[in-house]
C-alpha cells in the first residue's frame, strides 16, 4: 500500500460519521451499565432488575389525573396520553380508581367528533391515530358505560371516508396517506367487529407496494423500511387476511437485524436504539410465531406464495385446501372458501387464540435486560436509552414489549409462563397484551364479546 494510500485510509477511520459517534456514545453507556450489574453480587443484582411496579403506578396515576403546563405541546394527542397511561397501568396489573375512570370515558366522549372519529381533544378534527388511541383506551377501562361510549356506526363512516382508491387510508380529511392510517383503520374496524370487505378492498396491495428490498415495510411506496411502519404493515396484513402475500422470509430477516448489541431494537438500519421498538419489532417476533406454516412454506420456495394456509383454528381441511372446523367454520390464515366465507372481524381472536407455534427468533433474555437496566427509571417510568427522559410513550411501548417477551415461552396461551421466561423476580410478570392490537387480553376479550353483536 502506497503513502497516499494509507493516508486516505487513516483519515477515514480518523473522522467517523456522526451516526457512529453516536452509537459508541450509547453502547459505552449501556456496556457500563451492563459491566457494573454483572460485578455485583446476587442480592444487589436481584434489586437492579426488579420491576419498579410501586412508583411507575405512582408516575402513571398521577399523570392521568394532571400534567404540567409543559404537555400543552402534545394538546393534540390527549387520547394518546390517556392511552399509553391506562394500557400501562392495565399491564402492570392494577387499575385506576372508578372516578377516574368514568372522567376517562367523559373526555373521550368530547373528543369523538359528531360525524364519527375521534379527534385529539375537544372540537379537534377527527384522525385516525387519535381515534385508534380513544377506542384502545376506552377498551382498557372496559365495561358497559366505557365500550357503549364508542358510536360504531359513525366510526364506519369517517373510516369510509377516509378510505382511498389505492386501498390505503388518509389520517384525516386532506391528511397524508401511509401505512400507519391502515393500521390504525383496520385495527379498529377489526376491534369494533365493524370491518367487511369495503374497507379491506385494495389494501394489501398498497401495504405490498410499501415493503421494501430489505425486507421491511416503509410508511409510503419508495421510502425507507422502518420498524413501526413495518408492524403496522404486518399487522394490518394478518387482519385482512392477507398476510400471505407479504415476503415473510425477508421481513424476517430484516427484523431479525434490528435488535442491536446492546439488547435493544433500533427502528431502522444504522440508527440508534430504542426502548420503544422492545413492542414494534418485537411485536413482529410475536406475530411471525404464529405464522410458521406460511413462513416455512416461502423458505422452502423462495419466495412469498399465494394461498398457502397457517392454522389458527384448527378443523378439517376442505377440498379446496381451506381449513374448515366442524363447529363453527372457522378459517386458515391465507386461505378462502366460497362455502364458509371469512370472518374478518374474528381473525384477531382466532389468532391470539393460537399459540406460537415456533420459537421467537430474537434474543428475548438481552431484550428483558435492556429494558430493565437501561430504560427504567428507578423512580418510575421508562425511557428511550440511558441519557434520556422518562415519558408515557416509552413507558407503554417498553412494557409492551417486556410483555411480550415474557410471554412469548408460553405454548398454552391459557397457562402463565415458567419462572425461566421472567428476567430477575417472577413479580416482574406482566399481563399479557395482544400482539395485533396492543390491548390486555382480558380486556380485549371483553370488548370482543361486547362488540360480537349484528
Amino acid at each position: 500500500m502506497s503513502s497516499a494510500e494509507r493516508a486516505n485510509n487513516n483519515s477515514m477511520t480518523a473522522a467517523p460519521t456522526k451516526t457512529q459517534q453516536e452509537q459508541w456514545i450509547v453502547e459505552n453507556q449501556v456496556f457500563q451499565i451492563f459491566d457494573l450489574f454483572a460485578n455485583l453480587p446476587r442480592n444487589a443484582k436481584s434489586a437492579l432488575v426488579e420491576l419498579q411496579r410501586d412508583n411507575h403506578l405512582e408516575y402513571l396515576t398521577r399523570g392521568l389525573k394532571r400534567l404540567d403546563p409543559s404537555f400543552c405541546v402534545l394538546d393534540a394527542n390527549r387520547p394518546w396520553l390517556c392511552y399509553w397511561i391506562l394500557h400501562s397501568i392495565a399491564l402492570l396489573g392494577d387499575y385506576v380508581e372508578h372516578e377516574v375512570e368514568n372522567n376517562v370515558v367523559d373526555f373521550l366522549s368530547r373528543c369523538q367528533d359528531p360525524n364519527g372519529g375521534y379527534g385529539g381533544g375537544p372540537g379537534q378534527l377527527p384522525h385516525l391515530a387519535t381515534t385508534y388511541a380513544a377506542v384502545n383506551a376506552l377498551i382498557t377501562v372496559g365495561g358497559e358505560r366505557s365500550l357503549s361510549s364508542i358510536n360504531r356506526e359513525k366510526v364506519y363512516m369517517f373510516l369510509k371516508r377516509m378510505k382511498q382508491p389505492s386501498g390505503a387510508f388518509r389520517m384525516h380529511d386532506a391528511g397524508e396517506i401511509d401505512v400507519r392510517a391502515c393500521y390504525t383503520a383496520i385495527s379498529v374496524a377489526s376491534v369494533l367487529n365493524i370491518l367487511d370487505d369495503e374497507l379491506i378492498q385494495n389494501v394489501g396491495d398498497y401495504i405490498l407496494s410499501c415493503q421494501t428490498y430489505e425486507g421491511g415495510i416503509s410508511g409510503e411506496p419508495g421510502a425507507e423500511a422502518h420498524g413501526g411502519y413495518t408492524f403496522c404493515g404486518f399487522a394490518t396484513m394478518i387482519l385482512i387476511n392477507e398476510v400471505n402475500r407479504l415476503d415473510l422470509a425477508g421481513l424476517l430477516d430484516w427484523v431479525a437485524f434490528r435488535q442491536g448489541r446492546e439488547g435493544g431494537f433500533q427502528g431502522r438500519t444504522n440508527k440508534l436504539v430504542d426502548s420503544c421498538y422492545s413492542f414494534w419489532q418485537g411485536g413482529a417476533f410475536a406475530l411471525l410465531q404464529r405464522l410458521h406454516a406460511i413462513l416455512d412454506e416461502q423458505l422452502v420456495n423462495f419466495g412469498p406464495q399465494t394461498g398457502v394456509a397457517s392454522d389458527i383454528s384448527g378443523g378439517e381441511e376442505s377440498s379446496d385446501g381451506t381449513q374448515v372446523d366442524d363447529k363453527t367454520c372457522h378459517f386458515k390464515l391465507g386461505g378462502t372458501n366460497a362455502s364458509c366465507p371469512v370472518n374478518l372481524n374474528s381473525i384477531g381472536y382466532n389468532f391470539v387464540k393460537q399459540p406460537g407455534e415456533m420459537e421467537a427468533l430474537y434474543h428475548r433474555w438481552s431484550l428483558q435486560q435492556y429494558i430493565l437496566l437501561c430504560a427504567q427509571d428507578m423512580e418510575g417510568g421508562l425511557k428511550d436509552k440511558p441519557g434520556k427522559r422518562r415519558d408515557f410513550y416509552h413507558t407503554c411501548y417498553s412494557l409492551s414489549g417486556l410483555s411480550l417477551s415474557q410471554h412469548s415461552w408460553s405454548q398454552d396461551e391459557d397457562a402463565p409462563p415458567l419462572p425461566n421466561a421472567v428476567m430477575g423476580p417472577y413479580a416482574n410478570l406482566l399481563e399479557r397484551t395482544h400482539p395485533l392490537f396492543n390491548v390486555v387480553l382480558d380486556q380485549y376479550y371483553d370488548a370482543h364479546e361486547f362488540f360480537d353483536t349484528p
